[in-house]
């Protein structure tokens, strides 16, 4: 019996929370898993793509919820493989953007496991293309960084001082928690007009938004009860989002 197992591990990215937004490379790997190792990011629904005899561990991390390292990630995605056959390690968002996705491989590899990846629509375009906002707009941005907040070292990353300095659209993930470092150091470069929108739980019927600018956000953050998980879009594309621009009338009427 033991024989005839193939192993194999196809890590494939649930995009950002709408179940629809799973590529059809991401259906077909679903239905043919033996086994699914799956995080709190990925939909649930996306679930029911997988056969219903498939073994579903969750790994993500929740609280209250036994937390799997990193390391017992790794293991229990070769174990699995060595005895199931296809494992199938699904991911939010993209597998490759701040997800780990390359050390999950890697590990595999190192034990001449096949591996395949399906890349997967990454929180940082879905989440703002949802309300409208176009990260790069001709004449307004040319480019975007996608930072992470928090660095392994639970630090916020020296890329967002470099990224205020420049004309770029910045969607910050993972940042709630560094929200008013963020806040300052676009104020030290003069930015505090520049508008920003935070977006939790974007893509999904629990979505929530504050719009305003770096000097107001704070405010409109702890007015709107907003916290993780949430984008943090910054840029002038924010305020020329059709979806915002009331936003932005009435909170410029305020202000005069």
């Amino acid at each position: 019996m033991h024989n005839t197992i193939k192993p194999k591990v196809t890590l494939v990215g649930a995009g950002p929370g709408d179940p629809d937004l799973l590529t059809l490379k991401g259906v077909k790997a679903l239905a043919e898993a033996n086994v699914v190792l799956f995080d709190a990011l990925a939909n649930e629904e996306i679930m029911n793509h997988a056969p219903k005899n498939a073994i579903k561990i969750f790994v993500g991390k929740r609280i209250g919820a036994h937390e799997y390292s990193q390391d017992q990630i790794n293991q229990l995605i070769v174990d699995n493989a060595f005895t199931y056959g296809h494992v199938v390690r699904l991911k939010g968002g993209d597998p490759f953007i701040f997800g780990r996705g390359s050390e999950e491989i890697e590990y595999a590899e190192s034990f001449g496991i096949p591996t395949f990846v399906v890349p997967g629509i990454s929180s940082a375009i879905a989440v703002p293309a949802y309300q409208g906002i176009s990260l790069t707009k001709r004449g307004t941005s040319e480019s975007f960084w996608v930072i992470t907040g928090t660095t392994s070292d639970r630090n916020l990353s020296d890329d967002v001082a470099l990224a205020a300095q420049s004309s770029a659209t910045v969607v910050i993930l993972m940042g709630m928690s560094k929200l008013a470092q963020i806040v300052a150091l676009f104020q030290k470069e003069c930015k505090g007009e520049i508008p920003v929108a935070i977006i939790q739980n974007g893509t999904t019927s629990q979505e929530k938004i504050g719009v305003g600018t770096i000097n107001t956000i704070q405010d409109v953050v702890a007015e709107n009860r907003l916290s993780s998980p949430a984008i943090i879009v910054i840029g002038e594309v924010v305020k020329e989002s059709n979806k915002l621009k009331g936003f932005y009338e009435a909170f410029l009427s305020k202000e005069i």
